[in-house]
């Protein structure tokens, strides 16, 4: 009997309920990966891994590795350290996630480890970034791209610039889903005063590429009726953006912002919203659009590239930034009996292209294939 394929994650604060894209991707593949065979063991953040969750959840096992809590150097500070953990602990692979961290690639691979990069996204294009941080992104890419033993990509739009910017081929696997349960329960709806069907939400960190400020500006242009807007989500390193943002919520009539939900009561929030929107500027394939369709939402997107790959109707996306376009698109949606929307088809639709089970099938290939060539 072949001995199991030992993986070691590096390059996310942790999970499970950690808030970022990153983090939830990982937290629906890991298990995925052990329940194949796979012994995976993730370098997490000690700062932000729930200690209530202890060293092993659902087989994954966890190795809390310090780090500041500093949006400039937590990444490349835990990632150095989790290369040299690595070095000691030998894994058969090294599969480090997103390009920040995929910086100390070269030091991985002159310590003799295998190594697998995730791109996620370019990350440097994100507004919150200074021009030092962007630099330090950009190489992450040159030097993980170039120098991983193979490139997983999330969307067509990454391996497009894999390809163009450093001559690599890539593997695409996309971000997936896990079809949820559609809920019944209506406590957190009660807790913000919220009515089924009748509020539009997004879910996202509270960082400007999101642009939240867009959907506010579109939503006091409609005629919405007793329709409310709803942000969830919050921002690891409280900033002024962050400030600026909760001042207008709560300056605003029928807004509310719940702050970070996990568990029951973001499904409530997603089961029971009339219309999920994403208005950002940057996205690498978006995991809460695709929780979204799991959920049967009507969906309005900004017509960025990673939006657009997922594939919906015209009608679904708007431009980037015409808050007046975007308006029209969310009361064409209020003012149509959505509820007569067919969840079934958006359900059926995003399991069929982005099942999680056939996306630990390829990553697990993707591993085989490297340990095979060595």
């Amino acid at each position: 009997m072949a001995r199991p394929l030992k993986i070691m994650m590096l390059g996310l604060r942790g999970f499970p309920g950690v808030q970022g894209g990153v983090e939830t991707h990982a937290e629906r593949l890991c298990p995925l990966l052990v329940d194949a065979g796979c012994d995976v063991t993730v370098l997490v953040r000690a700062p932000y891994q729930p200690a209530e969750v202890g060293p092993i959840w659902k087989g994954v096992k966890f190795i809390p590795l310090w780090a500041p809590k500093s949006k400039r150097l937590e990444a490349i500070i835990h990632s150095f350290l989790g290369v040299l953990y690595a070095a000691i602990k030998r894994p058969d692979i090294l599969h480090i996630q997103a390009i920040g961290p995929a910086v100390m690639t070269p030091l991985a691979r002159l310590l003799g480890l295998r190594v697998v990069v995730t791109h996620h996204g370019p990350d440097y294009d994100r507004e919150k970034w200074g021009r030092f941080a962007r630099v330090v992104l950009q190489v992450g890419e040159r030097w993980g791209m170039r120098y991983s033993n193979e490139r997983i990509v999330i969307s067509k739009v990454i391996a497009d610039i894999v390809h163009s910017k450093h001559r690599k081929k890539s593997v695409l696997i996309p971000n997936g889903v896990v079809l949820p349960q559609l809920p019944n329960s209506t406590e957190t709806l009660e807790k913000f005063g919220l009515h089924p069907g009748r509020y539009i939400l997004m879910v996202s960190r509270l960082v400007p590429e999101k642009r939240h400020f867009d959907l506010i500006e579109a939503f006091t242009k409609l005629q919405p009726g007793e329709w409310k807007l709803v942000f969830v989500g919050g921002s690891d390193h409280p900033d002024s953006y962050m400030q600026a943002l909760l001042l207008k919520i709560n300056k605003t009539p029928n807004a509310i912002f719940t702050g970070f939900q996990s568990g029951k009561a973001l499904q409530e929030l997603y089961g029971h919203a009339g219309l999920f929107v994403l208005p950002s500027s940057h996205e690498g394939l978006p995991i809460a659009m695709l929780e979204a369709l799991s959920y049967g939402l009507p969906v309005v997107a900004s017509d960025i590239p990673a939006n657009l790959e997922i594939g919906l109707e015209k009608k679904h996306y708007f431009p980037l930034g015409d808050a007046d376009a975007l308006s029209n698109q969310l009361q064409f949606f209020i003012d149509n009996d959505w509820a007569a929307y067919d969840k079934n088809a958006a359900r059926t639709f995003v399991d069929k292209r982005y099942n999680w089970q056939g996306i630990a099938r390829q990553t697990i290939d993707v591993f085989k294939t490297i340990c095979s060539d060595a």
